[in-house]
């Protein structure tokens, strides 16, 4: 997986823009898909990453890409992420691309490409 570029709001993997969140499943991506989040929205001031979301669970490592620092991250995400054994990376996008760069074998992520 090449990522070629970022930027706010973007992100070019493999040759293909994207310009909303992803989710990196197995080497495969995809839209995130934060509609069951929103209920959170006003506790935090911001949509966060809940378990009600479809989370790549199928990993070893779980990277999550927090935009410059700002999409909450909900303590039942951790709590599940200890439950199932997967090692839980929470970091800005820009350094959650490195890590994916430099640890890609069973490592999913999620990447928040805003604020």
């Amino acid at each position: 997986m090449r990522f070629e570029a970022f930027s706010f709001g973007s992100i070019r993997i493999d040759g293909v823009t994207y310009e909303h969140d992803v989710v990196i499943d197995r080497g495969q991506v995809r839209k995130r898909k934060k509609k069951l989040s929103k209920p959170f929205r006003a506790a935090y001031g911001h949509t966060p990453l809940s378990i009600e979301e479809d989370i790549p669970w199928e990993c070893r490592w779980l990277i999550i890409g927090t935009g410059s620092g700002a999409l909450p991250v909900m303590d039942e995400v951790r709590r599940e992420a200890e439950r199932r054994r997967v090692a839980l990376l929470i970091v800005p996008t820009a350094e959650a691309i490195t890590k994916l760069q430099e640890q890609p074998d069973d490592t999913n992520a999620i990447l928040h490409l805003t604020c």
